[in-house]
């Protein structure tokens, strides 16, 4: 079975949406069991063929002209049973930790916007592939700046003056000020 995809939630600033940024988060995720690898049982062990359902994961039953198939309910599907399972796991073959990881986003980003980290999301179950991880991003508004899709507008009050005979303004930018 695939892993889980996880989402998380990010918070970044007008500057980093703008220009990019390399953010560092911490997330909570199933990862296969270093010990057992992945397998739930104890090293040096192997899992045995259920004896319920002789390995086929399920089981047959028939009444007159009638035959019934059903998911085997000792082994619940997997055909096999463990008798030693793994310390560390308890026989799941993955265990929860929480790693770090690198989110990078590209410059331009707006507010609502999700980045997909293939493979980033949690172990899958019994050799399966690793889910990814979304990251929903959420902008914090700018005090001074305000985001019209592509264009970054801020308001400068001049005098009457100004506008009618022409002046030089020094303006606020995300770089600094200029005139």
């Amino acid at each position: 079975e695939p892993g889980a995809d996880l989402r998380y939630a990010l918070e970044i600033s007008s500057k980093e949406a703008a220009f990019g940024a390399e953010k560092e988060i911490k997330i909570s995720r199933y990862e296969t069991c270093s010990t057992c690898g992945g397998k739930g049982v104890k090293p040096g062990s192997q899992p045995q063929t259920c004896p319920s359902c002789q390995g086929t994961g399920y089981m047959n039953f028939s009444q007159g002209f009638f035959s019934v198939t059903r998911t085997c309910t000792r082994c619940q599907g997997k055909g096999t049973i463990i008798k030693d399972p793994c310390r560390d796991c308890r026989g799941a073959g993955r265990v929860r930790k929480t790693r770090r990881v690198k989110v990078k986003i590209p410059a331009g980003i707006d507010h609502g916007s999700h980045l997909r980290l293939g493979g980033e999301g949690e172990a899958g179950i019994r050799g399966g592939p690793p889910g990814d991880l979304y990251i929903a991003l959420h902008v914090k508004s700018h005090p001074i700046f305000k985001r019209e899709e592509n264009t970054v507008i801020c308001e400068v009050p001049i005098s009457f003056t100004h506008a009618a005979l022409g002046a030089e303004v020094k303006v606020p930018t995300l770089n600094g000020r200029v005139k």
